[in-house]
């Protein structure tokens, strides 16, 4: 936008001409078939994410790097092997780089990195199973130019392999922490009641039989007795590192406290001595 102005300003947009490229700016119409939110980062502070299931891979490939070309970065999510082999293809031939972390993508412009934020993001998993929404939720998190660090397979099946790599979070500053977990859910309940810090519950579709596609660890998560904890959908990755860095954000921009700011207490009234007392 800045850009457009400053175009604009130097004569070298007219009125109609500078407005035409904003609004392509806010909304970029692919089409018909698909309608990219090029605003939503400078409007909520969040990237637009490609869902890629559900989309063919030549869609989720041409989305994604239509964001990269436009904003510089494209995020996708929900990537199978056939998408993956897509995006490596449009890489390849559009000249951007690629990361493939699980079943998340990341396209960007040749050396494009996002300006460095204070946000720490703290990721943890109750399995190895649970990695997949995990890394969404870091790929979330590491496109604003916030830190993310993952630690894997902290569940309370060995309740004594938690204890160290939390300590080091909190060490670490981690403003927040995400625990993604499947089977019975109950690893983000006993985090929240461990440390004074926010607490997202990301439930994950492992596990067995009755309640095993994530229903169950859901529910677990809902009915925590641990009070402040947040939830998100089953395998949202992807919102439950939006959350995050929502949160760390508003903790970034906060005001500090100023110390000696209060307002001074009125002076209580001088007590009249007891009879008997020294001051008699």
């Amino acid at each position: 936008m800045k850009a457009v102005l400053q175009r604009l300003l130097a004569g070298e947009l007219s009125l109609q001409e500078a407005e035409h490229e904003l609004r392509r700016i806010e909304l970029e119409d692919l089409g018909g078939d698909a309608r990219l939110d090029l605003g939503r980062t400078s409007r909520r502070g969040l990237p637009e994410v490609v869902l890629a299931s559900g989309k063919t891979p030549a869609e989720a490939a041409r989305l994604g790097a239509s964001l990269a070309r436009e904003q510089g970065l494209g995020l996708v999510s929900r990537i199978d092997p056939e998408h993956a082999a897509a995006l490596q293809a449009e890489a390849e031939q559009s000249g951007l780089e690629l990361v493939i972390r699980r079943r998340s993508a990341r396209l960007s412009r040749p050396g494009f990195l996002p300006p460095e934020r204070a946000g720490r993001i703290g990721i943890l998993t109750a399995g190895t199973s649970d990695l997949d929404a995990a890394e969404e939720a870091a790929m979330v998190v590491q496109a604003v130019g916030m830190q993310a660090r993952v630690e894997a397979d902290l569940g309370v099946a060995g309740l004594h392999r938690l204890f160290v790599p939390l300590a080091e979070l909190v060490a670490w500053g981690a403003q927040v922490l995400i625990v993604a977990a499947g089977m019975d859910g109950v690893l983000p309940g006993v985090v929240a009641g461990l440390v004074p810090l926010p607490v997202i519950g990301l439930p994950v579709s492992t596990g067995y039989g009755a309640g095993g596609a994530g229903e169950a660890a859901l529910l677990t998560m809902l009915q925590s007795c641990a009070t402040g904890l947040l939830v998100v959908n089953i395998d949202n990755g992807v919102g439950a590192g939006a959350a995050a860095v929502l949160i760390a954000g508003a903790a970034e921009t906060a005001s500090p406290i100023v110390r000696g700011s209060r307002r001074p207490r009125s002076e209580a009234p001088a007590r009249r001595p007891r009879p008997g007392s020294p001051s008699d």
